[in-house]
């Protein structure tokens, strides 16, 4: 018990030291972010609405900053720097990494002291080191959820600035100004990027890689079709909102008739391990042969792959794509 304490102190402590060192280099990205903002805060026409997001600047980290390796191996098998930063968390990969290292030590520590079962210790470490990942998928959800939402409303916004003369530039910088957070900021960021010399179709093709939305691909697509061969922008994006409504009203049909299939899947997945939790205090002896006896880790083995197909069987059913 004691040997499990120490070195769960260690770890904490060296997460602790590497979170308070990359908290100390960030201020490196801090100064130069002010300084761009300095620069471009007063470029364009019109001033920058207050309502969207404090992060103002086109540069997203310092100019003399490199990935490290551990950084350039993950990003072949995941770019976790951008799954980040489509969750809009101000977070890098080494504070992520420091936080879902004390996660699964702090689980560990909490399931030593109040089980007796040693053998299943890696799984809690697991677990807790997982929540940190879970946290920023549901984060990264929900903003892309209300990207998609608040689109249609933006690209109305440009259609309109198309028809009453401005360029399309003006019509980004109006959406920018108008917008909230999370399409606000990313708008803003496209306008700065192509007033800084960027061109128009690269700023949008940026936001495209960074918001992964395919109506947004649509809309990128037609803007460098138009460019090239021509054509009645506003009303190809008056279209584009059109359909993107028509389908966000489909899609909340289906999400309303599959409610209940979505309810029965939360309580069949939810079922075994309460009345795991249920039989572990009213009978503890009997739980642990699951556990002690080669048969039943099997069981118990053979429950939880079979919990898992379940779980993938009632999403592909529930699941249909608009």
């Amino acid at each position: 018990m004691i040997f499990y304490i120490l070195m769960g102190t260690i770890v904490v402590g060296t997460a602790g030291v590497i979170y308070g060192a990359s908290m100390l280099f960030s201020n490196d990205e801090k100064l130069v972010n002010s300084r761009l903002e300095a620069l471009t805060s007063n470029r364009g026409r019109g001033a920058s609405n207050p309502k969207t997001s404090p992060n103002k600047s086109v540069l997203k980290s310092p100019l003399n900053v490199s990935p490290s390796q551990l950084e350039q191996l993950l990003s072949r098998m995941f770019n976790l720097s951008a799954f980040i930063e489509q969750s809009g968390l101000k977070l890098s990969n080494t504070n992520f990494f420091g936080m879902t290292l004390c996660s699964g030590v702090v689980f560990t520590l909490v399931f030593i002291t109040m089980s007796p079962i040693k053998s299943v210790t890696p799984m809690a470490f697991g677990l807790g080191a997982i929540l940190p990942l879970g946290y920023v998928w549901f984060v990264r959800k929900r903003r892309l959820k209300r990207f998609a939402k608040q689109l249609p409303e933006a690209l109305d916004l440009i259609t309109q600035a198309l028809r009453a003369g401005q360029s399309l530039p003006a019509g980004i910088q109006l959406v920018a100004e108008q917008m909230v957070e999370p399409l606000g900021p990313e708008f803003k960021r496209c306008y700065e990027q192509q007033n800084l010399g960027v061109a128009l179709e690269d700023s949008l093709k940026g936001m495209t890689e960074r918001i992964p939305n395919l109506d947004l691909q649509f809309f990128a697509t037609s803007v460098m079709l138009q460019r090239q061969t021509g054509g009645d922008l506003a009303e190809i994006l008056n279209k584009i909102a059109k359909l993107i409504r028509e389908r966000l009203q489909i899609w909340g049909q289906i999400q309303a008739l599959t409610g209940e299939g979505r309810l029965s899947g939360i309580v069949l997945l939810a079922l075994p391990p309460a009345l795991f939790l249920v039989m572990l205090k009213l009978n503890y002896s009997y739980v642990m042969m699951l556990f002690e006896d080669p048969l039943g880790q099997q069981m118990l083995a053979v429950g939880i792959v079979m919990q898992l197909l379940g779980a993938a069987a009632i999403k592909k059913i529930i699941t249909i794509k608009v």
